[in-house]
């Protein structure tokens, strides 16, 4: 099994609507509509979703804020061309911060401009899967309607359209390898990887 699990996601919404979510706390569980059926007729169909791992609370302005000093994670989270775009890498199955991010999605999609899918999948090398790929944990629908976990979302789209969020967040993993080499202060932080609302 990877040692390596990512999230990733484009949500239409407005920049007002983006700082409005930074500001807006993971919520309950219950928000989710099947939180049950996270796995389901997935790569691990049948393992159990542990959602009491999860910080119901946190904003996700606070999250993301602490991720991006986390030297277990690599995460990519702006607001461009008129949507939320996230593609996040966690070190280790990290249960809390999986969970959270979830949620915090979640809560993303009740004010986004259009439904939208978060992925979730585990890859060492970080790479996107392909929309018929058979490795997909879980795949969340979310909108102002609800959220949802299925099985049986067309995902062609959605690989299409986070193939340059994707292509970022290479370019932040060799940057990061290059400021390590070098001893220099990490990108992590540039504007170009994470907005700068989250530091503000």
């Amino acid at each position: 099994m990877s040692d390596s699990f990512l999230l990733a996601t484009r949500i239409p919404m407005s920049r007002k609507e983006f700082e409005q979510w930074l500001d807006t706390a993971a919520p309950e569980v219950a928000v989710v509509e099947n939180p049950e059926a996270m796995f389901e007729g997935r790569f691990w169909d049948g393992q159990p979703a542990r959602w009491q791992q999860a910080e119901v609370g946190v904003t996700a302005r606070e999250y993301f804020a602490e991720s991006a000093g986390d030297p277990y994670s690599t995460c990519v989270l702006v607001h461009r061309d008129g949507a939320l775009e996230a593609y996040l890498m966690y070190f280790g199955f990290r249960e809390p911060d999986i969970y959270t991010a979830l949620l915090l999605f979640a809560a993303a999609g009740q004010v986004a401009a259009a439904p939208a899918t978060v992925l979730f999948w585990a890859e060492t090398s970080g790479v996107l899967g392909t929309a018929d790929w058979d490795g997909w944990l879980a795949t969340l629908a979310v909108g102002p309607a609800r959220a949802r976990f299925s099985p049986d979302l067309d995902l062609v789209g959605v690989v299409d359209a986070l193939r340059p969020v994707e292509e970022r967040f290479f370019e932040l993993v060799e940057l990061l390898a290059e400021a390590e080499e070098a001893e220099q202060e990490s990108a992590a932080v540039a504007p170009r990887f994470l907005d700068p609302a989250i530091l503000a």
